[in-house]
């Protein structure tokens, strides 16, 4: 039999989103390479399944060095199922790596669909979704948390990102600063769990509640910019910004064109304020 690497999204934090897909695969794997060895056992015991197969921890400090025996046991014909804590792996978790490593070799590779806190956190915003792009996390530093801030001041999606709940405040007094306080955002937090909350409001509004703390997994909706034709001599400051933060000239300029100014142009406005 050929073998696979299997790609599983596991609950968020209620049980019973886990598909029969999921438990099947858990009592089958040849290998179970897990970003938590721990808490997928005790998602296996609460699911009321046997996990079989190997259990490898595949976690971000041991995800290199866990490779080549995963790869060499997919080769070998066995199937590798891949799950982490929650939610689906290789979205800001483990799992890039191994599915282009056995891309590479050209193994195959499958998923099992599921759980996902930024389609889920889409879903419950209450904002215009219909095209969105995802972020990750946001930089930790200040600087660089503005500088990203800031390509998105003309983002015309909405923008899901998941940001660490002590972080959370202050990503939302810069994003004041940067995008103003009446750009509207939802904030979700603890989504499927008991304590699932979901706050909606404008970004000044979010900021000021923020500040007493939140606890818990934060997924974030931005709204995307509203469309707002400009000269391109309006933006050459902007641009310079985010070359100061340390973007290129020809991205930050595709950062800022908007409805009506394409980038060729706010390069060449740039070019000119230079030399002028």
């Amino acid at each position: 039999m050929n073998g696979r690497l299997v790609l599983a999204a596991t609950p968020m934090g209620e049980v019973r989103d886990a598909s029969e897909r999921l438990k099947e695969a858990l009592a089958t794997a040849d290998v179970v390479a897990a970003e938590d060895t721990r808490r997928t056992k005790h998602l296996a015991a609460a699911l009321g399944v046997v996990i079989t197969g190997k259990v490898v921890s595949f976690y971000d400090q041991v995800e290199t060095t866990r490779l080549p025996a995963l790869v060499a046991d997919v080769a070998e014909g066995k199937t590798v199922l891949l799950v982490t804590d929650a939610g689906m792996p290789s979205v800001s978790d483990p799992g890039y790596r191994l599915v282009a490593a056995c891309v590479e070799k050209d193994l195959p590779v499958t998923c099992l669909p599921g759980p996902s806190a930024v389609t889920t956190a889409l879903a419950l915003s209450g904002l215009p979704v219909e095209r969105f792009c995802f972020d990750g996390f946001p930089p930790r530093k200040q600087g660089q948390r503005r500088t990203w801030l800031e390509s998105l001041r003309t983002e015309q999606r909405a923008c899901v990102f998941f940001e660490a709940p002590h972080r959370l405040a202050a990503c939302l007094d810069d994003a004041v600063e940067v995008l103003g306080g009446d750009r509207r955002a939802a904030v979700c937090r603890e989504l499927t769990k008991t304590y699932e909350e979901v706050r909606r409001g404008t970004l000044a509004e979010l900021a000021q509640w923020a500040i007493e703390g939140a606890r818990g997994e934060i997924t974030v909706v931005l709204e995307a910019a509203r469309l707002v034709a400009a000269e391109p001599e309006d933006l050459v400051g902007e641009v310079e910004r985010l070359v100061e933060g340390g973007a290129r000239l020809k991205d930050a300029c595709a950062m800022v064109a908007t409805a009506g100014v394409s980038k060729r142009e706010v390069y060449e406005a740039v070019l000119a304020a230079r030399q002028g």
